[in-house]
């Protein structure tokens, strides 16, 4: 992030905006929504600007900019077309510590001015940081469209029972679950039709009944191969329900941070020969949070149910009776076959695909390598970089063809994703010059020769 954001308390504070046109009554209008005290020094003061001022409790100082005016100053605001006079309003502030915004000049902010939606007492501002002031709005007009004016009442009315709802629901977490409840439903929605007295009194019998979910629950999701944007509805729906998360290693970071920031985050990952947590545990401890009546997520790369080892973590919670939704992802093969621009089957190359397990075992990899060895297949393997040689090796020994094109896709849907395609008897030595890191994705067969033509994904 280029800035903080915040919101800034001026209720009764004395602000300072430097300028006396039209931009300098804009920013003055909205100090003034604020709560702020205006006062606004220039040679020469709109009328309309004036009356801002005072009547905000301000004045107005018809002067050329000094810096003795920044004086008992909470906030200041350039507005002036003079560049020499912003430059020295923005250095004096700075050397004083007194936040200035300087219009249409970041480089002299040590705030800046976000487009606005007010739907007070809830506020949502958007900033590009000053790079992008159109796409700025257009966002602006989104979420616009997107959030009924409505939603300052519903916020007004959360604000009157806050106390309320505080004593009838102790535990933090079963007060957030009534919160979530009351404002994604019946309550939200009268509101919403304009029927505030309905609302209000709905709310009061949810209070008196103390009405709240209190059972524990499991969501397994599957994050998909890395890319954000390919996650499911759903699953971007509950990881924002979830109070605890236990995430892997193969969960990507903008993943990561799209879920509820005040979760109670375990990293439960593995790698090769180093287990962060043993499986057994991991499911204990699904087990135990539920109990706890917590809304658990476990939330694991690519697709769960596909060398994820979720039907495992369920188990447990279906033997005691324990309440879990799962929540397919895209699996690797999937997603980084496709950004790759690798079609996992193709008419003229492939009419099936396997998916295939490359972790070794005691330095070995043990399968009917005969049943590989057909050409109109697809082999996917996942987790094989450690195995790449050996697989390699053995598909040629039991009969595929040297030349059969092959793929490893290493970070797949990311941004540094790398494609490294050789054949079975080029690839493994491709991908040793290359310093390649996990995860990776090896996908062998006539495909691959596409990847050429089809690559649309950087590389």
């Amino acid at each position: 992030m280029k800035y903080l954001p915040i919101f800034f308390q001026i209720r009764g504070r004395h602000c300072l905006v430097v300028g006396g046109g039209e931009v300098a009554s804009r920013k003055a209008r909205l100090l003034i929504r604020a709560g702020a005290v205006v006062n606004i020094v220039a040679p020469d003061i709109d009328g309309e600007l004036r009356d801002l001022a005072l009547k905000s409790g301000g004045r107005e100082l018809r002067s050329t900019y000094a810096a003795n005016f920044l004086e008992g100053m909470s906030l200041v605001v350039a507005a002036t077309d003079e560049n020499t006079i912003n430059a020295a309003v923005s250095r004096d502030c700075m050397d004083r510590n007194i936040p200035v915004n300087v219009v249409d000049n970041p480089s002299l902010c040590s705030f800046i001015m976000p487009a606005i939606v007010d739907r007070s007492p809830m506020v949502i501002a958007v900033s590009s940081g000053g790079d992008s002031p159109v796409l700025t709005r257009h966002i602006k007009t989104l979420i616009e469209k997107a959030v009924p004016k409505a939603f300052g009442k519903l916020a007004e009315l959360a604000a009157r029972y806050r106390d309320a709802v505080k004593k009838s629901f102790v535990d933090i977490d079963l007060r957030r679950r009534f919160w979530e409840s009351t404002l994604d439903g019946p309550v939200a929605e009268k509101v919403l039709a304009g029927r505030d007295d309905e609302a209000e009194q709905l709310l009061q019998k949810k209070i008196t009944e103390g009405a709240v979910e209190r059972e524990g629950e499991v969501y397994l999701v599957g994050a998909g191969p890395g890319d954000p944007e390919l996650l499911t509805l759903k699953a971007l729906r509950l990881m924002q329900r979830a109070e605890v998360v236990l995430y892997d290693r193969l969960v990507s970071p903008p993943i990561l941070d799209l879920l509820r920031k005040d979760a109670h985050m375990v990293y439960v990952g593995k790698r090769r020969a180093e287990h962060s947590v043993e499986q057994e545990n991991i499911n204990q401890m699904l087990l135990n949070y539920a109990r706890e009546g917590k809304r658990v997520l476990r939330l694991k790369g690519g697709d769960p149910f596909i060398f994820g080892r979720g039907g495992e973590e369920i188990d447990l919670l279906a033997k005691e009776g324990i309440a879990f939704q799962v929540v397919p992802g895209i699996t690797a093969a999937s997603g980084c076959a496709s950004y790759a621009g690798i079609p996992l089957t193709h008419r003229d190359y492939s009419q099936s695909v396997r998916f295939i397990t490359g972790h070794v075992k005691n330095g070995v990899l043990d399968f009917r390598w005969r049943e590989f060895v057909e050409d109109s297949q697809t082999l996917v393997f996942y987790m094989g970089l450690t195995g790449l040689a050996q697989i390699c090796s053995k598909l040629i020994e039991h009969g595929k063809a040297a030349t059969t094109p092959a793929a490893l896709i290493e970070h797949g849907t990311c941004p540094d994703q790398r494609v490294i395609v050789g054949d079975l008897l080029s690839l493994p030595k491709l991908v040793e010059q290359k310093n390649v890191r996990a995860p990776t994705l090896l996908v062998i067969g006539g495909v691959v020769s596409l990847h050429q033509t089809l690559k649309w994904f950087g590389n």
